[in-house]
């Protein structure tokens, strides 16, 4: 006879309170960190370059000599499609890590996880800092190009 779930996933599998399925949870929560870091690192990657192209070819422009440029703005328009890019990466793994969190730690996960309050993560603000950050490149690199 089945049980009616109380919880999302209940009914899928069965949650006993073991140091097994225990130090499971803690791996499978650290495992949620270092995707949220890999996220972050790549985020880091495409705001950092979009903005390092739009400076590498704005000075290449003022060289003496320098031909002037087929698509004078293309530069631009590609930096700021890879800090968009960047940004949005950031925004979709911040509401993907705080849902995966969330449900790691309420339903029929609480009793596993052990926890008497939230575990906080630093890796959460470091994404929301980088996330502006990233909105200030973006600005800054527009506000040049209008």
């Amino acid at each position: 006879m089945a049980d009616t779930p109380t919880a999302p996933g209940a009914g899928r599998f069965e949650v006993r309170v073991t140091a097994d399925t225990h130090f499971g949870w803690i791996r499978t929560r650290l495992s949620l960190e270092r995707t949220m870091m890999s996220w972050i690192r790549t985020a880091v990657s495409l705001i950092g370059f979009g903005f390092a192209i739009v400076q590498f070819f704005e000075r290449l422009q003022q060289t003496p000599g320098a031909r002037p440029a087929y698509i004078p703005n293309a530069p631009q328009y590609l930096g700021l499609a890879l800090i968009s890019c960047g940004v949005l990466a950031l925004l979709i793994s911040i509401w993907q890590y705080w849902w995966t969190a969330r449900y790691l730690r309420e339903g029929s996960f609480a009793p596993i996880a052990g926890l008497k309050e939230g575990m906080q993560s630093p890796v959460l603000g470091v994404a929301v800092v980088l996330t502006c950050i990233g909105l200030f490149a973006f600005f800054a690199v527009l506000l040049r190009l209008a």
